[in-house]
């Protein structure tokens, strides 16, 4: 009985990339190293394939040991400690309207337009509420109670209907956290995430009520980024337990709203999800360059951190990053694949 295509291909999937190389004539990754010298924002680019570390290095003088601030890339983390909660009963579900965790901020007495704003709502960006981030964040950040002053944001769409980027709504969430565990959210993570995952959190600032910051400011290693990529690239598991569930990563990675920032990018739970290299990959993407790239279908995750200093150049940073990642990784270990598969196939034939 000749395998299918589908198991070829796993096993393709299977192959150390080194070894892949070797049967294919697969560029290594000297011409990603080689553009990442050119990039004089770029602090490291990491690479793994089946759970081991193929390529690591670090640039302009960043010490590896230092961790770096994820910026918006923490929304990823906090949609994990969601999928935590509600896996563990501290959250019935993500159906739940948020004015359950809030009831001095939305009642039918006041903010009763927004009575139907969900947590699964606040996981897609799409609560309705005015936007708390880009022209509006310094308002927000200088307010003395960030939570009451997302809530009290006027209703600009209705709720699950339209994308709305706001880091307000993943700070709500963090409270959500803190109100429905008992524990703060840096205590959760740790509990829940971190800790079995085999590192602890380090420095995360808190808003003036001391929720730990939902979405922004939390601080991991590249090395650590990378253990948390691979959590979703398993399918939930680490070294063979299932921290978080697959159903939740499955979730996390469906297309719940259309980005407005342009063609081929959509949002998941705290997750994009960009078209590269003629795949939807999910992206953990942080504000200047502080990116985690989750590839399931090369068992790849990627990596990159970034000086986030305001800076023209910023904007240009960025789209280089993601043309060495989709030009000089994805696209060559695609072709790799493709061209094992079809090198097996015809093996196959010749049985």
């Amino acid at each position: 009985m000749r395998p299918s295509k589908t198991c070829l291909y796993l096993l393709i999937l299977l192959l150390p990339l080194p070894a892949l190389a070797a049967e294919t004539g697969a560029p290594d990754f000297s011409a990603a190293h080689k553009r990442a010298q050119s990039l004089p924002r770029l602090q490291s680019l990491l690479i793994s394939h089946g759970g081991e570390l193929v390529f690591e290095q670090y640039y302009n003088g960043t010490d590896p040991r230092r961790p770096a601030n994820m910026k918006s890339a923490s929304k990823s983390v906090i949609s994990a400690l969601v999928g935590l909660a509600v896996e563990q009963g501290y959250i019935e579900s993500v159906d739940t309207p948020i004015a359950e965790y809030f009831p001095e901020y939305i009642s039918a007495e006041r903010n009763s337009d927004k009575l139907g704003i969900t947590i699964e709502d606040l996981l897609t960006m799409q609560s309705g509420l005015e936007t708390t981030s880009n022209r509006n964040y310094g308002r927000w950040v200088l307010s003395d109670n960030w939570v009451e002053f997302a809530i009290d944001q006027p209703l600009v769409a209705e709720p699950g209907t339209r994308m709305l980027y706001s880091t307000g709504s993943t700070h709500l969430l963090s409270a959500i956290l803190t109100r429905a565990t008992g524990m703060d959210t840096k205590q959760f993570a740790q509990q829940a995430l971190t800790r079995p995952l085999g590192y602890s959190m380090s420095y995360w600032s808190q808003d003036p009520q001391g929720i730990y910051f939902g979405g922004n400011d939390m601080e991991m290693t590249p090395r650590q980024m990378l253990l948390f990529g691979e959590l979703y690239l398993n399918n939930g598991k680490h070294e063979g337990e299932q921290i978080l569930s697959a159903q939740w990563v499955e979730r996390s990675y469906q297309a719940h709203a259309r980005s407005p920032r342009g063609q081929g990018r959509f949002y998941g739970y705290g997750w994009w999800l960009r078209d590269l290299a003629g795949m939807q990959v999910p992206v953990a993407w942080g504000y200047g360059g502080q990116l985690i790239f989750v590839v399931q279908e090369l068992d790849l995750v990627v990596v990159a951190t970034s000086d986030s200093d305001p800076d023209p150049q910023r904007r240009g940073h960025l789209r280089r990053i993601y043309d060495l990642v989709e030009e000089a990784i994805l696209l060559p270990l695609r072709r790799a694949s493709e061209e094992s598969l079809a090198a097996l196939q015809q093996a196959q034939t010749e049985l």
